[in-house]
């Protein structure tokens, strides 16, 4: 991750209606664009990669976990200047299997949706 960043991070504590959770930020500079001067779904599916795995691993109690599936719909474009917000929600668990929903927006402004399934590795 320290190559496609720096990342910002910022931790949602528990509101009672919603669990802790974490966000990440990354400012977009010129190296994570594609040749049309948009950000490369590559470093958009690093990112949302990044923001699922630490909240299936927050969630699991900090067990190791890994992506078993990555399901990402691009529904917008970031340009080179303007700044990312990824997030992601447990939407179901099991013993050893974690469902989650993901995005990255700019300001309000979808960029990306996601889901993915992550297994914990108990150690």
């Amino acid at each position: 991750m320290g190559l496609a960043g720096p990342l910002w991070t910022r931790r949602i504590e528990d509101s009672g209606e919603h669990p802790a959770s974490w966000q990440f930020g990354l400012l977009v500079q010129a190296r994570h664009l594609n040749p049309v001067g948009i950000v490369h779904g590559g470093a958009l599916t690093t990112l949302i990669d990044h923001a699922v795995s630490l909240q299936a691993w927050s969630h699991s109690g900090r067990q190791p976990c890994v992506t078993v599936e990555l399901t990402t719909h691009f529904v917008g474009a970031a340009r080179e200047g303007e700044f990312l917000v990824a997030d992601a929600q447990v939407t179901h668990a099991t013993r050893s299997m974690l469902f989650l929903r993901g995005a990255i927006s700019v300001e309000d402004r979808p960029v990306l949706l996601a889901q993915a399934i992550m297994k914990v590795t108990r150690s």
